[in-house]
């Protein structure tokens, strides 16, 4: 089965509600940039290269709604769009593709006199970014699939296959193109607590294309390593810093210490426009924290007292020296990175 994260509808986006799956497959309409930022949010679109791709349909969303209340000046027309764009921005903070993807599409809008003809380019530039987004995945997938073997073991942390970004995955496309190449293969899932992403959306993934999956506890990972049963561990990433520092995933950096105590190669994959020029080191991403409810319950059912205090953050970050190799289209970085 081929996963479509998006599919267009008409003048609105469809999306896969992933807060359902695996229990139902489900689209959901993006109609406006409030509908968009509320995907966001709530993660029914999640998944750094996916999130950027939502946002980029959120501004030109955003566009056709300012054109139709025929706006005075195009001054007045831009300041509105950019407001637009910040209150996208402010849906999630570590991913740098949203900011990315919103600052590429107002750069668009601002080349542009003509209110109505903005939101027609704008829309086909969202358009643009989606399928770039396939192909700089496909990219990806035969940069890293040299990285495997027949016979490898591989782990992987959260989700970063097709329902992360605009189609065939990052860490999963590597997977998913060594699969095509006809290497037999072991992928070993962490459930990653707390929302499963793991469980819910990797396991889920690779069960349509029959890659064989196992799923584990988080905090089995260590003794797999242990055990000889980890030849290669390949995840994704939400903003990669000048000096190669990754935020992903919170539990990335735990899995990529004990990757390093037992000599197993951990790579990251993602697209180049992950990697965040603005920043030296990790110390500067900003970390969103959750709500506790994540924590505290499985569905609806508590696993704790309401009244217990939860720490909740959603990233984590891991230092360059923890990493082999990081995957993009351009290529495999190794440390010291040079980007």
């Amino acid at each position: 089965m081929k996963i479509e994260t998006f599919r267009l509808k008409s003048k609105t986006i469809l999306t896969i509600d992933q807060t359902r799956l695996p229990e139902k497959l489900v689209y959901v309409e993006l109609d406006s940039s409030k509908t968009v930022y509320t995907a966001i949010k709530d993660m029914i679109v999640r998944g750094a290269p996916a999130i950027g791709i939502a946002a980029a349909f959120g501004m030109a969303l955003a566009a056709r709604e300012l054109a139709r209340n025929s706006l005075s000046s195009h001054k007045y027309y831009l300041a509105q769009l950019a407001k637009s764009g910040n209150f996208l921005k402010s849906s999630r903070p570590t991913a740098v593709n949203l900011a990315w993807a919103v600052d590429r599409m107002f750069n668009v809008a601002k080349s542009e006199p003509k209110a109505k003809v903005i939101a027609a380019l704008l829309w086909e530039e969202a358009v643009a970014i989606w399928r770039e987004d396939i192909a700089l995945n496909e990219s990806i997938g035969k940069h890293g699939a040299k990285l495997i073997r027949s016979g490898m073991s591989i782990l992987t942390h959260c989700n970063a296959g097709a329902l992360a970004t605009g189609g065939h995955g990052t860490a999963l496309g590597v997977i998913r193109t060594a699969w095509a190449e006809k290497k037999k293969l072991q992928v070993f899932a962490d459930e990653t607590r707390p929302r499963l992403q793991g469980a819910r959306l990797t396991v889920w993934e690779l069960q349509q294309e029959k890659i064989p999956v196992t799923l584990i506890t988080d905090n089995m990972a260590g003794y797999l390593m242990q055990q000889n049963k980890i030849d290669l561990i390949v995840v994704g990433a939400d903003r990669i810093t000048q000096n190669g520092d990754v935020a992903n995933k919170i539990g990335t950096y735990s899995v990529a210490v004990l990757a390093k105590y037992h000599k197993v190669p951990f790579y990251v994959a993602a697209p180049y426009s992950t990697i965040d020029p603005s920043l030296k080191t990790g110390k500067g991403i900003p970390i969103e924290e959750r709500e506790k409810g994540e924590v505290l319950q499985i569905g609806k059912s508590f696993i704790a007292s309401p009244k217990t205090d939860v720490y909740n953050p959603a990233f984590d970050v891991t230092p360059a020296e923890l990493v082999t190799g990081i995957i993009t289209e351009a290529g495999i970085f190794r440390y010291p990175y040079k980007f």
